[in-house]
């Protein structure tokens, strides 16, 4: 597998990396060598190894761009900017989504100890089989965060890019790291010379060397002193190596860190400010509708803005939406930086409010996009026009490709609980409108009950709580996670008992026999739908009723009382004829013959 020249334009699914680049020639050579190995039985795995700022992400995606012409490419990181490593499950989820792979049909995550990996990963590796793809996974936090995603497939190529060598999957993959190291001197050069301009740079070649030394040689600080001295263009060369020295003091000596804040102390104030309050959105992902609210601004001056950091490689410029929207990422290596100097600088009333208009955004944005997709439904009031979803199909994209993010978003504003009204308003519309744009997968309906069900604890909303608990087991019963099922149902019933709450507790009761049932205990069962039948007795719910006695009279077959058993059934069959089921009246005649071939065969010498 010979490696060509990057082409020139946008690859699908990759996003664009910084320009100009400059060196690493032996490194791409033995990516080339690594990837042209033959294939064995499963995937082939490369890694690019090297600490944050030595241009690992740059050199994968340069990598990857030469492969794209024969494979498909799909990009993921693996951890978020804050350095949390993200759930291999939602990886794989949003893998499955950019294959245009719905999980429809898997189970949610088993939360129970010792639950078998997401179903997600498994759907993953099944929809890479057959496949010429090129996986490139950043950020990796380690082997076992990477193990579930690898297909054995020998077509597909895995680019991991990571902080150590992986070491744990180096026997079965015959790992042979790629490790950044700083560029040599005259690579350094080079890309100082492209990002500033040659003419200042080659009238001082010792200064230019200087500066390359200052950075221990790395791409990251290169880049951020090319574009100091391009905001102080008056400030010779060896000026930014001793700028560049004095914040080094300030921060520990790491010169990652003081060459970002000097690039950062450049920054126009209102930038800065924005910067900062970037860091507040999940996994550090904007786009203009989103900064606009983080930044309490007009659309155009965040367009402006957003474009000046990305520019000024302070931010990370993604692939674009589905919708053309560009879309834009804190990078995790000056995250911890921003947020620190988020605590400094901006008082604590002024973060929450901005992390409320992002919640309030989002709400309108999900409430209009279900307006669109629901025409019947009230529309809210229309925002302002470059934010603004415009036909159906647009919010469905919308939905479709934001969905992990506007969940994101709405756990972290519920784990914080200080804005909980307009976190419940968020999750209500996201379980409004995104079963309008495609089928919910089990694990999206999983994660958005569950936020539900925090809330309504938190607030003292009973009848909340115990909805949200039934719904949770339906999905853990529809997967066949019976015991889990069950103490959800248990949890529903407990809520609905101050105050009463009938017909909660009928279902309730009615769940926990189910999941008696499926377990094997026909006893508990049995007294589970009994107590759910009285209560249905007294909301006057014939058809429930019928299907109580029939499930009773199930599980006194299962315990060889074919008397009780039969007198359950014909007080079954009885009620079904008054109602005019037809269905229902033969399934149930059909179990007493059953029944009645069982007591006579046990009642034969």
């Amino acid at each position: 597998m010979d490696a060509r020249p990057a082409p020139d334009g946008p690859v699908a699914g990759l996003p664009p990396g910084p320009e100009p680049f400059a060196g690493r020639a032996a490194e791409l050579a033995a990516l080339r060598t690594e990837a042209g190995r033959p294939a064995g039985a499963c995937c082939r795995v490369l890694v690019v190894s090297g600490r944050p700022g030595s241009g690992r992400t740059a050199l994968a995606r340069r990598f990857a761009r030469s492969l794209a012409g024969g494979h498909r490419v799909l990009a993921a990181s693996l951890s978020a900017p804050d350095g949390t490593p993200v759930p291999t499950g939602a990886v794989a989820r949003r893998l499955l989504a950019a294959l245009d792979h719905a999980m429809t049909a898997s189970p949610p995550p088993d939360a129970a100890p010792g639950a078998a990996e997401d179903p997600a990963c498994a759907g993953l590796r099944e929809a890479l089989t057959g496949r010429d793809t090129l996986l490139l996974l950043d950020d990796v936090a380690g082997a076992e965060q990477l193990r579930p995603l690898l297909p054995a497939e020998p077509r597909c190529l895995v680019l991991a890019v990571t902080s150590g060598p992986l070491s744990a999957l180096a026997e079965r993959f015959r790992l042979d790291p790629v490790i950044l190291r700083g560029l040599d001197e005259p690579a350094a050069v080079e890309l100082l010379t492209r990002l500033v301009g040659g003419t200042r740079i080659s009238c001082d070649p010792v200064g230019a060397a200087e500066l390359a030394e200052a950075c221990a040689g790395r791409p990251a600080p290169l880049r951020l002193m090319a574009y100091w001295l391009r905001a102080h263009p008056k400030a010779a060369v060896p000026e930014a190596a001793a700028a560049l020295r004095e914040a080094g003091e300030a921060v520990g000596g790491e010169v990652l860190a003081a060459a970002f804040l000097l690039r950062y102390r450049a920054l126009p104030v209102a930038q800065g400010r924005l910067l900062r309050t970037l860091t507040l959105a999940p996994d550090g992902v904007v786009d203009l509708r989103t900064a606009s609210a983080l930044g309490g601004c007009p659309a155009p001056e965040a367009a402006a803005a957003l474009h000046a950091l990305a520019e000024g490689e302070l931010l990370e410029q993604l692939e674009a939406a589905a919708d053309g929207t560009a879309r834009y990422r804190v990078p995790g290596r000056f995250f911890a930086q921003l947020a620190a100097l988020r605590g400094e600088l901006d008082r604590p009333g002024e973060v929450q409010l901005a992390r409320a208009r992002l919640l309030e955004r989002l709400v309108r944005l999900v409430d209009s996009a279900r307006a669109l997709l629901d025409p019947g439904q009230l529309s809210p009031d229309p925002l302002p026009g470059p934010l603004r979803l415009r036909t159906a199909a647009h919010a469905r994209h919308w939905l479709l490709g934001e969905r992990e993010s506007l969940l994101r978003t709405a756990e972290l504003a519920i784990g914080q609980g200080d804005l909980d009204g307009s976190a419940a308003r968020l999750t209500s519309a996201l379980l409004r409108a995104l079963p309008l744009a495609g089928p919910l997968t089990p694990a999206d309906a999983v994660r958005l009950h569950q936020l539900v069900l925090t809330w309504a604890e938190r607030q003292g909303a009973g009848r909340r709580a115990a909805a949200a608990l039934l719904n949770l087991a339906e999905l853990r019963a529809a997967a066949g996670q019976w015991a889990a099922a069950g103490e959800h149902y248990r949890a529903a019933l407990a809520h609905s008992r101050e105050p009463l709450d009938e017909s909660v507790a009928a279902r309730a009761l009615e769940g926990v026999g189910e999941c008696h049932r499926a377990l094997g205990d026909a006893v508990r069962a049995a007294d589970s739908y009994g107590r759910a039948l009285a209560l249905r007795r007294g909301l006057d719910e014939p058809a429930a009723q019928a299907r109580l006695l029939a499930r009773i009279g199930e599980a006194h077959a299962a315990q060889r009382r074919f008397e009780e058993a039969t007198r359950e059934y014909r007080a079954a069959l009885g009620l079904l004829r008054r109602l005019g089921d037809e269905r229902g009246s033969a399934v149930v005649t059909a179990a007493l013959a059953a029944l009645a071939r069982r007591s006579g065969a046990d009642r034969t010498p």
